[in-house]
């Protein structure tokens, strides 16, 4: 591992605007980041693309390179238009313009990834933006019942909490990008969402070569637990749910390290988020600890809505976590989030 945390090199794996966060705290530290982004939404502008014209989806290629893109006055009038989105209502059906320059640089090229790369050089990101696949998908999820419900968007949407989703699958498989790969196994660490565990997280370890190179890589493996459960997703789920899951997708305990919110959410924020049946993540810490060898609990959120992780303090708690390694023992910072850190027992798998 690098000396110096200039010298880091951080893979995110994720989307939406969970990953964007992270890479947004992240860039202040590091020049040496790769954002490996889901390619399977199928829902607003992104489906609209791929249904009328054969894109594949990018939306979330998009969020994750203005969570990267250079924060200078050069770059504010080209950040805000890519960020705009035309009215629903409209005869542009809601596109981003984002997502419609993006579509434009891959028709051009004749090549997404260039067609990304391209859009990162425009916005001056720091590392680089990659997708988990080239290939075509669909994410689909088995119920407890065995119902099969097909496509990303309706898993998103999807508001019933019962029955529970057993498991999630892509139809037809499909490989990973070898540069996701490539980034993995080279990286000092590999971070994990946050993001909707079954349609932002988890359908990146389904691209054939991503998990095995996570399983493989010497990187230090570190899952950002979300603040809030998803109606239809991940309702009552606990901390260790979440951490449990992705180490079933990855097939075995191969999570090193598990960030977690401890800080209450605000009354006002939670009363919010209770009117759309969604509720804090609860930090069952010793729970955690018999999953994944490190802890590291600290306070995450915002405080406001919309509640999101707050991008200083997730990037300051992975680069202590990257630092200290995998065999480094579990450590939880105060709730207020200061630089003074108590140590607690390491637990659970090594």
């Amino acid at each position: 591992m690098s000396d110096d945390s200039n010298g880091l090199k951080i893979v995110v794996v994720g989307g939406g605007s969970g990953s964007s966060v992270v890479l947004e705290g992240l860039k202040k530290y590091t020049s040496n980041l790769t954002a490996v982004v889901t390619m399977f939404d199928s829902g607003g502008s992104s489906g609209i693309l791929q249904k009328e014209f054969g894109y594949p989806p990018l939306g979330d290629l998009r969020r994750c390179l203005l969570g990267l893109s250079e924060d200078a006055e050069s770059t504010i009038a080209l950040r805000e238009a890519i960020g705009f989105r035309f009215s629903d209502e409209s005869s542009l059906n809601g596109h981003s313009v984002g997502n419609l320059l993006l579509a434009a640089l891959t028709t051009i090229g004749d090549d997404l990834e260039h067609a990304v790369d391209e859009m990162g050089r425009l916005l001056r990101i720091t590392g680089r933006v990659v997708p988990v696949s080239l290939q075509r998908s669909e994410l689909c999820a088995e119920l407890d019942d065995g119902r099969i419900v097909r496509g990303e968007s309706n898993i998103d949407l999807r508001v019933e909490h019962s029955p529970r989703i057993g498991r999630v699958f892509l139809d037809p498989p499909v490989d990973g990008n070898i540069n996701a790969v490539k980034a993995i196994l080279e990286a000092d660490a590999v971070v994990l969402g946050p993001g909707d565990l079954y349609t932002s997280i988890i359908p990146n370890l389904l691209a054939q070569g991503i998990s095995q190179a996570l399983r493989d890589t010497e990187a230090t493996r570190v899952y950002v637990c979300n603040l809030m459960t998803k109606p239809g997703e991940t309702d009552r789920f606990k901390a260790s749910d979440f951490v449990q899951e992705i180490n079933q997708y990855l097939d075995g305990p191969y999570l090193d390290w598990a960030l977690i919110n401890i800080r209450p959410v605000p009354e006002a924020v939670e009363e919010a988020y209770r009117g759309e049946e969604a509720f804090q993540v609860e930090a069952d810490l010793e729970t955690v600890g018999r999953h994944v060898p490190g802890v590291f609990a600290t306070w995450l959120g915002n405080g406001h809505l919309p509640l999101l992780h707050e991008p200083e303090r997730v990037a300051e708690a992975v680069l202590n976590i990257a630092k200290t390694g995998r065999t480094g023992p579990a450590i939880r910072s105060t709730a207020k989030a200061t630089s003074v850190l108590e140590r607690m027992p390491a637990s659970g798998n090594e």
